[in-house]
């Protein structure tokens, strides 16, 4: 018996299929069964099930004798069902990568439900590909399972059969089966909720729907569009039903009468408002058939905002030309502010463009410095190191951090706040002489002479950068090459933390630019640091005393449509002991916490300063994030998770090769990673040598003077620079795991299995 059973219903969806198919295939999660019905489809979905299930024993070909519509080839396929679970996947969709995997292990630790619904992302044919907006209902915070009253919200999310996983043995009991007709899934989804003495969520995509150009049931018009209304009769007839043949329940299942009349009512003007579903002929039957139901169904006790009310009126009472006029007065209403906001945006930034250019006809101020960071986020990184450095050693130039106004409160005492977009903005970038950035310049910028334009970069390159983006479009997207060579050709330093930033930079940024190869002036502070700053710090993240604080950091995958973590940080922690703990941080790109804070793993995501988070912890644990030739700096234990290799080098690429030349120890998997920090060999001899060569070749000039040589060669103009203290001169950071380190830890569990701790990928 497989665990799950997905159904695939096949009918004029040749183009799709294949894809369909090979996404079920693919998945990691191995134990399923794949039965296709092939609905007596007139084009090629009957061969290529044939084929598929040539050459995989788990696909499984049902073809119907004449055509019976999606619920009943979906019920087909259910009675040849095998498996624990019902997983229904329509013919033009696919599965996520590792969908299965994810909902077998959340079915397993909420204790086999009845129902556990998945959420999905709509994939159009223009390569977008968006999320379910109702996506917060999904949340798996809270006791699970549930039943349906506990989490009601469920009943907002779109009532179809593909975002739900269901035990088959309850669907068997309660005698579920699919109507004919479109809008099958209704009659369907709503009673499975209704009915499930157990239900859980899993906040992960697994299902792409496709929305199709041409050709998709919703976007043809036709009369079979009317059959909602028989699909609403059946679910209200279940409910009335139900209520007689199980009276313990009854007053509980009245409770969703008000809900389920204002969910038919919210569909119902979907049906009769979106364009390319109701033939204009029917459009009158439709609504007087919508009228009837409406006043047969209604029920008080369904709270709704004033509009939705309003348009549940207007059907109630079947006022079709009051229904179109209000529709064509709330059209004309948007329109007419989408313009008018349309036209202030544009005479907006055309007196911010005159602006401009008047303020560059004054004077260039040589006493001035703008600096700004990577999407306008607060105070820090490259430039807020110089900043602090322009203050202290060139005190006559008065600097100005440039930054969206959630962020001013990060901006230190003594620096002007300006927000992007602003007439202040614009006058600092024509008339300030030093210009600092860690990405590109402000795009209406044009150097002007003798302004001087520093750019940091944002560290490192351990990933391909620049013109190396032409060859892998993943990661490129939609990069504007010969913008970026305008951007470059605008530069006159390039701040460089190494020989291989130095190299690198010049070839995938060429220009006549001056590379000061000087090292990074964001590890200055790390440099600096005392103990007494460490302690203060891990205070006051919460980090208990005499643990090891493993800072979690892993990269942006562009092949990856979500951003979720490798690893289950909870897990890891739990086999480690009460010794460790995690600070997780997302990629800024990540747009959302990597994982809840709890207990021993702390999400820190938001913690505004990542080199804070560095002093705190004792090792860093990444995958191909150049934070590694930060924290290398540091003479700290850097444990490498190499996940997904082959693809990260595919899509990405790698400058320097973490196979050959790791800054410590490796691990492929969740478990090696494991045994890295039970057996003690992250802060190994191993380990050690590993690191002190990797902070030989990238690391050579931070000893916490990089920000001050650039702002004496640039500002003071000075060429006898502070000289470089030599790597075995300097002392790293004191950390807790100094201390550790010397006693073994002896309390830790090894993980279960054979352990195998790679030396290298």
């Amino acid at each position: 018996m497989p665990r799950f059973s997905v159904i695939v219903p096949a009918y004029q969806v040749q183009a799709y299929l294949h894809a369909c198919l090979e996404s079920v295939l693919a998945q990691s999660y191995p134990d399923f069964e794949v039965i296709v019905v092939d609905d007596c489809s007139p084009d090629a979905c009957g061969a290529i099930a044939d084929e598929f299930a040539a050459l995989d024993p788990r696909v499984r070909v049902l073809a119907l004798p004449r055509n019976e519509g999606l619920g009943p080839a979906r019920n087909a396929g259910m009675e040849r069902a095998g498996g624990d679970y019902l997983v229904f996947l329509d013919g033009d969709d696919t599965l996520t990568p590792h969908a299965l995997r994810g909902i077998a292990d959340r079915i397993k630790e909420t204790g086999e439900p009845d129902v556990l619904v998945y959420d999905y992302a709509r994939t159009y044919w223009t390569g977008e590909t968006v999320r379910n907006q109702a996506a917060a209902h999904l949340t798996e915070q809270g006791p699970a399972p549930f039943r349906l009253a506990d989490r009601p919200g469920l009943l907002k999310l779109l009532m179809v059969a593909w975002n739900k996983a269901v035990r088959r043995e309850f669907a068997v009991r309660e005698g579920f089966a699919f109507p004919p007709g479109y809008y099958e899934d209704t009659p369907w989804t709503y009673p499975v909720l209704m009915t499930a003495g157990s239900v859980a969520t899993l906040d992960r995509v697994c299902v792409h729907y496709r929305q199709r150009r041409r050709g998709s049931i919703l976007g043809t018009p036709s009369e079979r569009h009317l059959d909602v209304f028989t699909q609403y009769d059946r679910v209200f007839a279940f409910l009335e039903t139900r209520m007689r043949t199980h009276p313990e329940s009854a007053r509980e299942l009245a409770r969703w009468r008000p809900v389920l009349y204002r969910r038919m009512a919210d569909h119902l003007t979907t049906v009769y408002t979106r364009p390319g579903r109701l033939p204009r002929s029917l459009r009158a039957e439709f609504l007087r058939r919508a009228r009837v139901h409406c006043r047969r169904y209604r029920v008080p006790g369904a709270p709704a905002p004033l509009p939705v009310r309003l348009r549940h009126a207007l059907l109630r009472l079947g006022l079709r030309r009051t229904y179109g006029a209000l529709r064509l007065a709330s059209a004309l209403r948007r329109r007419t502010a989408k313009l008018t906001r349309g036209l202030l945006r544009a005479a907006r930034a055309g007196a911010l463009r005159l602006h401009y250019r008047v303020q560059r006809c004054l004077p260039l101020r040589a006493d001035r410095a703008v600096f700004a960071v990577e999407g306008h986020r607060g105070y820090g990184r490259d430039p807020g190191a110089l900043e602090e450095a322009f203050r202290r050693l060139a005190p006559h130039v008065r600097t100005a951090w440039v930054a969206d106004r959630v962020h001013h409160h990060t901006v230190p005492p003594g620096t002007r706040r300006l927000a992007p977009g602003t007439a202040a903005h614009r006058t600092a970038l024509a008339r300030s002489r030093y210009l600092v950035c860690d990405a590109a310049f402000d795009p209406g910028l044009s150097r002007r002479r003798g302004q001087v334009l520093v750019q940091t970069q944002a560290g490192t390159p351990l990933k391909h950068m620049g013109l190396d983006l032409q060859e892998r479009p993943a990661a490129a997207r939609d990069t504007d090459f010969a913008g970026l060579l305008r951007e470059v050709d605008s530069w006159d330093y390039v701040v460089s933390a190494n020989r291989h930033s130095t190299l690198t930079w010049e070839r995938v940024h060429p220009g006549d630019w001056t590379a000061l190869e000087y090292g990074q002036p964001r590890t200055d502070v790390l440099q600096r640091a005392t103990a007494a700053d460490v302690a203060r710090l891990r205070e006051t993240l919460g980090i208990p005393e005499g643990t090891v604080a493993i800072l979690y950091a892993p990269t942006h995958r562009d092949y990856r449509r979500t951003q979720r973590s490798a690893l289950d940080l909870e897990r890891v922690v739990r086999r480690l002991g009460p010794r460790f703990v995690v600070l997780a941080r997302a990629h800024p790109r990540h747009g959302g916490p990597l994982a809840a804070s709890a207990g021993r793993v702390l999400d820190v995501s938001d913690h505004p300063h990542v080199e804070a988070l560095c002093l705190a912890s004792d090792a860093l644990v990444t995958d191909y994030s150049s934070l590694m030739f930060d924290y290398a700096g540091l003479d700290r234990p850097i444990v490498i998770h190499a996940a997904e290799p082959e693809a990260y080098e595919a899509a990405r690429g790698t400058y320097v090769d973490l196979r050959s030349f790791p800054p410590g120890a490796v691990a492929r998997d969740e478990d090696e990673l494991i045994g890295v920090f039970a057996s003690g060999d992250w802060h190994g001899t191993r380990s050690t040598r590993l690191r002190a060569a990797f902070r030989e070749r990238f690391c050579p000039y931070d000893d916490g003077r990089a920000a001050e040589r650039v702002v004496r060669r640039v500002v003071l103009g000075e060429t006898d620079l502070p000289p470089v203290v030599p790597l075995a001169g300097r002392s790293p950071a004191p950390s807790v795991a100094a201390s550790l380190a010397r006693a073994p830890l002896t309390t830790v569990p090894q993980p279960a299995g054979p352990r195998t701790v790679t030396d290298s990928l």
